[in-house]
């Protein structure tokens, strides 16, 4: 049998009695769940250089251990030198052991190593119990080798929760060990 992640355990184990004791659920299925993680890098430079998302795609595979997929411009924007159909982002869909592996590799590894961290804002909720917080910098992820980094690049990380309203989503990331400000 494969080793299951730690979080999924946790979870498992820890976050699903806490949550149906403090929402009172009465079935198992109720209780709120990480669905996916959604991170995505946008390319501005792509429109003039295609080498800066060669490099964004090859750290976000680093990162994430799967490869991207190229994100294309919906409408051309002129004053952007954008047009319909470029690629401009890259994004990776995590679900399933990665999930968990990158949630416990971003809330032990990475986030310890954000310069003047003071806890993550917990205003980022979009009302369905959905979690966004933007990253300034790949190095925080101590895979990225910072030898080899030509650009700062930021990132937008998104947590997916089955949770019905932010307060749920709340308090299952807080229970996941996401270090929210007060």
């Amino acid at each position: 049998m494969a080793n299951i992640p730690r979080m999924k355990e946790k979870y498992q184990k820890e976050i699903v009695p806490e949550l149906m004791k403090k929402f009172k659920y009465k079935n198992i299925m109720q209780v709120p769940r990480l669905e996916k993680i959604v991170i995505n890098i946008g390319v501005g430079e792509a429109t003039q250089n295609m080498k800066e998302l060669e490099t964004a795609m090859k750290e976000l595979s680093i990162i994430t251990g799967q490869w991207p997929a190229i994100k294309r411009a919906k409408k051309s924007i002129s004053s952007f030198r954008v047009r319909k159909g470029q690629p401009i982002a890259c994004m990776v869909t995590l679900r399933g052991a990665r999930m968990y592996e990158f949630l416990d590799r971003f809330i032990s590894l990475a986030l310890p190593r954000v310069r003047d961290f003071r806890g993550l804002s917990p205003r980022s909720f979009d009302g369905k119990g959905n979690y966004t917080v933007g990253v300034k910098d790949q190095l925080i992820f101590p895979e990225i080798d910072y030898t080899k980094v030509e650009k700062n690049r930021g990132m937008n990380i998104t947590f997916v929760t089955t949770a019905k309203t932010d307060e749920e989503g709340y308090e299952l990331l807080k229970l996941f060990g996401m270090p929210f400000r007060r």
